[in-house]
């Protein structure tokens, strides 16, 4: 079945091996997980490792000169390979640990194809790098497109916190023009940025360093890159080598708005 995958193109691999990750995410919720402490509070459990392992089979099978990135594996070919996946296998650990059904299964291919898995909602996300859809089984895709109207605003408030204290994004939800034009949410997983280019969130913003190569955001990136979401690190600069953490918005005005507040609170 996995090696059926080999003549697809690189948005079927991302999704199959997106589902393959999810399935594994789905069949494992609710067991008792072993912690494997990675160290500043941070950890993983076998169904990281496991969605992982699916997720590289299915990779391998079809394009087994590719380079892979792994949160848990690390990477996995030449550094410098002209096609590198990046994979994150269980975003949202804590959650999925404590019992709680928000997480996402990540994969992208750098400056590629990518897809976003919901594994309990059955939903994927995923574009071509041009265009981006969601699929759920036995429906049939539907086009993303980004609205500002939920006025809702997910917002990453687990540390590192790297621009602090000119950055904080707990203090953004203590702005007065915050609370006047949006609704805060935390999830802690990127498949808020799913949820961005769908229309379900109005934006996304994050502390960090440079997330657009990252295993965790490279995805969520690439849909709402492919939605004409736009996409800034939080100092209004493009995201890139240079870039800090991420504000990503569905528009033009809720973009504003936000870095309007962020400048204000540095």
């Amino acid at each position: 079945m996995i090696n059926s995958y080999a003549s697809s193109d690189d948005a079927a691999v991302a999704i199959a091996a997106a589902r393959a990750g999810a399935d594994v995410v789905r069949t494992m919720y609710g067991q008792r997980l072993a912690r494997i402490d990675k160290g500043a509070g941070d950890f993983a459990t076998a169904a990281d490792a496991e969605s992982e392992k699916a997720i590289l089979d299915v990779i391998r099978a079809a394009r087994p000169d590719d380079a892979v990135l792994g949160e848990e594996g690390g990477q996995q070919g030449a550094v410098d390979a002209g096609r590198q996946w990046l994979v994150d296998p269980l975003c949202g650990t804590l959650n999925y640990a404590v019992g709680s059904m928000l997480v996402a299964v990540n994969v992208a291919l750098r400056d590629g194809a990518a897809a976003v898995a919901d594994p309990f909602s059955g939903e994927v996300f995923f574009t071509d790098g041009v265009s981006a859809w969601v699929r759920h089984d036995g429906a049939d895709d539907t086009l993303l497109i980004p609205t500002p109207a939920t006025r809702l605003v997910d917002v990453n408030l687990d540390p590192p916190i790297p621009s602090a204290p000119g950055f904080r994004a707990v203090d953004l939800l203590a702005h007065s023009e915050f609370v006047e034009h949006f609704r805060p949410r935390v999830v802690s997983t990127t498949l808020a940025l799913a949820w961005v280019a769908a229309g379900k969130r109005a934006a996304y913003v994050t502390d960090g360093g440079d997330l657009s190569r990252s295993v965790h955001f490279a995805a969520g990136i690439a849909l709402c890159r492919a939605t004409d979401c736009v996409v800034t690190g939080i100092d209004g600069a493009p995201t890139g080598a240079a870039g800090r953490g991420l504000v990503v918005a569905a528009d033009e005005e809720t973009h504003g708005l936000l870095m309007s507040m962020i400048r204000s609170r540095r």
